[in-house]
């Protein structure tokens, strides 16, 4: 507890999502309170042309409820 899986269209290094990984799992650490050997990040490469219909319909859309940060974009 707890996990975060980052969606980004592909074209990061393995060095960059390291990176960011380690820095996300430290702000949760800090900002939840538990332990950072507790955080795991999972980040996935969606292609562009995949965007709407595997994040933004699925995650986005349907699950605003979840969002404490909406995009400044819409795919409508």
């Amino acid at each position: 507890m707890p996990h975060v899986t980052i969606k980004c269209f592909p074209g990061r290094t393995e060095e960059q999502k390291k990176l960011c990984a380690e820095k996300i799992s430290e702000i949760i650490a800090e900002t939840l309170g538990c332990k950072l050997t507790s955080v795991s990040v999972a980040i996935k490469d969606i292609p562009e042309d995949s965007w709407k219909e595997e994040v933004w319909d699925k995650e986005i859309k349907n699950d605003k409820k979840y969002l404490f940060k909406e995009p400044g974009y819409t795919c409508e």
